[in-house]
C-alpha cells in the first residue's frame, strides 16, 4: 500500500470486501483485542448485529456457528488514505488496480483566500492550489470507470477547514458546494484540528445542512482517539453538528497504535478507548441505543513504524471490525508489511 495512504466515511459505501473474515475471526489473535468485562470500566462492547444472547459468549472459545453467524455479518471496507500534497503524482486508478482497494481518501481542502471561502488544496511549501488544480482528484473519474470513488477531505494538519476562517453563511455553503460539485461527490470529509472552536463546528453544522437539503451528501469527520475517547473538540463538533441539524453518519477515529515497546495489552487499550467513543458518539447524537453507534466508527491507525502492524495484528483488527460492524478501515503513516496490508484491504483470508 503507498506509504501516504492512511485511508473515507459518511464515506462512499466500501467496496473493497474484507474477504474470508469468517476464518479470520476464528483465530485465536481475535481475543487480543477484545477485552474481558471487567478489563475496563466501561460495560462490554455490544454487537448490534447479533441476538443479545450471543454477547456474553466468550470469543476465546470460537465454534463453527459463530464463524458462519460473523460470515453473514455485514463485512466493512478498506478505505486508503492519500495525501495529495505529500504525494502530487499518485495515481488513483493504478493503485486501485494494484491493491483491490476502491474507495480512497483525499486530504486535504483547506481555507483559502482573503476571507477563507475559497476553498484550497494544501500542498508542499504551503502553496495553495485550486480545487481543479491537483493531479490526484483529477483523476476521480478514471477510478470511478473501475467501480471505485474518492471522497474529499477539508482541514487537517496543513490548514484549516473553512468554516474556521469564512464566517459568512451564505459563503460557507458555496464553499462547500463549489467542491462537492467540481467533483460531483456523494461524500465530504471533515478533519477537525485540536482545539477547534465551537463557533467553527457550528458553522460548519450549518453550511452542511444547508447542502444535504440540497443533494443527498453523506458526511464523516475524522477526529483523534485518546485513551479516554473523543476530545473534548470532537464531542463539541458533534454535539453542534446534531443540534444544528446536520446529519454526520460516519466517525473516523484516528488513533495512532502503541509501539510494540510498551506494555502488554495495546491492541486491548485500542478497543477500550473506541468503546468510551462509541458511547460519546451515542450520546452526541442522540441515539436511542448506544449500539447503534458502532456501525458509524471507521477506525484509521496511524503508524509510526510498519513494523508495529504484523499480520496477525492485521487479522484481529478485521475480526474486531467485522464482530462490530465498523464503517471502515484504515491506515496512515508509514507502511506496514504487505502481508498485514493485504489482510486489511481484504484480499488475504
Amino acid at each position: 500500500m503507498p506509504r501516504h495512504q492512511r485511508e473515507p466515511g459518511l464515506l462512499p459505501r466500501p467496496l473493497a470486501i474484507l474477504a474470508g473474515l469468517a476464518l479470520v475471526a476464528a483465530t485465536a489473535a481475535a481475543v487480543r483485542l477484545l477485552p474481558p468485562a471487567d478489563a475496563v470500566a466501561t460495560s462490554p462492547p455490544p454487537e448490534p448485529s447479533a441476538p443479545p444472547a450471543s454477547r456474553a459468549a466468550p470469543l476465546a472459545r470460537h465454534t463453527p456457528a459463530l464463524s458462519a453467524a460473523m460470515a453473514e455479518s455485514p463485512l466493512p471496507g478498506f478505505v486508503a488514505y492519500v495525501d495529495t500534497a505529500a504525494d502530487p503524482d499518485f495515481d488513483l486508478p493504478a493503485a486501485a488496480l494494484r491493491t483491490g482497494v476502491r474507495h480512497y481518501l483525499l486530504g486535504h481542502l483547506v481555507a483559502g483566500g482573503a476571507d477563507g471561502c475559497s476553498p484550497a488544496w494544501a500542498s508542499v511549501g504551503g502553496v495553495l492550489l485550486d480545487p481543479g488544480v491537483n493531479r490526484v482528484a483529477n483523476r476521480i473519474g478514471r477510478l470511478r470507470a473501475l467501480g471505485g470513488d474518492a471522497t474529499p477531505s477539508f482541514g487537517g494538519a496543513n490548514g484549516s477547514d473553512p468554516a474556521a476562517r469564512c464566517t459568512e453563511p451564505r459563503a460557507l455553503a458555496a464553499a462547500y458546494r463549489r467542491v462537492v460539485g467540481a467533483f460531483d461527490v456523494s461524500a465530504v470529509d471533515f478533519e477537525l484540528r485540536p482545539g477547534e472552536s465551537a463557533g467553527t463546528a457550528s458553522r460548519r453544522a450549518r453550511a452542511l445542512r444547508t447542502l444535504q437539503r440540497e443533494r443527498p451528501l453523506r458526511v464523516s469527520l475524522t477526529a483523534p482517539l485518546t485513551a479516554s475517547g473523543l476530545d473534548a473538540a470532537g464531542v463539541a463538533a458533534l454535539r453542534a453538528a446534531h443540534q444544528d441539524g446536520a446529519d454526520v453518519g460516519t466517525v473516523n477515529l484516528l488513533a495512532e497504535l502503541e509501539p510494540r515497546t510498551a506494555p502488554s495489552g495495546r491492541l486491548p487499550r485500542l478497543a477500550a478507548a473506541v468503546r468510551l467513543a462509541e458511547a460519546q458518539i451515542a450520546r452526541a447524537q442522540s441515539l436511542p441505543e448506544p449500539e447503534g453507534a458502532w456501525p458509524r466508527i471507521a477506525l484509521t491507525l496511524v503508524l509510526a513504524d510498519g513494523s508495529e502492524l504484523d499480520e496477525q495484528d492485521a487479522r484481529t483488527l478485521s475480526a474486531y471490525a467485522v464482530r462490530h460492524g465498523l464503517a471502515w478501515l484504515s491506515l496512515r503513516g508509514a507502511d506496514p508489511g504487505e502481508e498485514a496490508a493485504a489482510v486489511l484491504r481484504g484480499s488475504v483470508p
